[in-house]
Parts: C-alpha cells; structure tokens; sequence
C-alpha cells in the first residue's frame, strides 16, 4: 500500500524507530506506506516517519479526535488517561497497547499535573520502543490538566500474551 500525498499543512512526524521528532512541511510530497492502529508511516527524504491519526488530516485523511470533558475541579481524571492509552495501537498489531496488556501502571500527581507510566513491549528488542513512547506522551498529554508525562520502559516482568484481554487475543486469533 504505498501512495503519494501531498503535506496538506506543516505536522509533526516521529522518526521510526528512533522516535526523534521533524516536522513534515506543507506542499512536501510524502510516500504513505502503513496505515494501522490510527497512525500513519510514511517515507520522506529517505525517512521512515509516523504521523499521529490526530494530524491525519495533513495527508488528506480524516484527523482522529480526541476530546475530554474539563474536570471542574481542576484535577487529572485518572479515567480520561486510560481511555488516552486505549487510543494507542501496536504499529505491527493493530491493538491498542491497554488490550495488549502493555500498561503496567498508570500514576497521577495532582500536584505537579504529572502522569507517570510503566509500561512494557512485546519484545525487549522491539524497536519501535522510541516511538510507541512517543505516541504514549503524545496522546496522554491531550488529557486535561497533563502538564508532563513520564513513561518509564520497564521488562519485569515480561510482557507474555496471558497479558491481553481475552478480546484482544481474539482479534489476534491467539484464543481458542
């Protein structure tokens, strides 16, 4: 599936696998390769570059939204930040990270507006590491009130498919 588009505005891209950020400018031509798990990976100036599914709309797609109801008290709303991490996907299974069973833990500070995450990979080697990081920032910072995220990759305990939800490993054909 690869597919040339034009950059509707300037956006925010991650480099795959490191996970560094450039910004795609408007008018530059990009090749569209991957279009899995609400985000998309393109090819640019020999890169390989995912665009965020809520900055679709800078290839010509529809933009993924992602909308949450202001506390009235001023607080992170512990709710809103794992519906967040439901929004994330796998880029090579299309699953999102919470059914995987990747998310080890979810702590909120209310007072510093921090979110501290453990989370895991399917393989300590997998080096789309850097990036599933980013989108982990990313997508939980859109969460009212979220001043800093802070993901800590972590591998103990290994991440094993008894970890998923039993949807999960459904859509995956793992369960029988």
């Amino acid at each position: 599936m690869q597919k040339m588009v034009t950059m509707q505005r300037d956006c925010l891209a991650r480099r795959v696998p490191t996970g560094e950020k450039h910004i795609l400018p408007e008018g530059e031509f990009v090749t569209l390769t991957q279009d899995l798990g609400g985000n998309y990976t393109v090819t640019w100036q020999g890169n390989m570059l995912r665009i965020d599914g809520t900055d679709a709309d800078a290839i010509g797609r529809e933009a993924l939204t992602l909308s949450f109801t202001e506390p009235s008290d001023g607080q992170i709303d512990e709710a809103q930040v794992w519906e967040a991490l439901e929004t994330v996907y796998d880029p090579e299974i299309p699953i999102n990270l919470v059914s995987l069973g990747l998310i080890y833990a979810v702590a909120v500070d209310q007072n510093s507006g921090t979110v501290a995450i453990d989370m895991t990979l399917t393989a300590p080697g997998c080096g789309m590491g850097p990036v599933l990081v980013g989108d982990v920032e990313y997508r939980v910072g859109l969460v009212p009130n979220v001043k800093n995220v802070a993901v800590e990759l972590v591998f103990d305990p290994p991440w094993s498919r008894d970890k998923m939800s039993e949807e999960a490993q459904l859509e995956a054909g793992l369960f029988f």
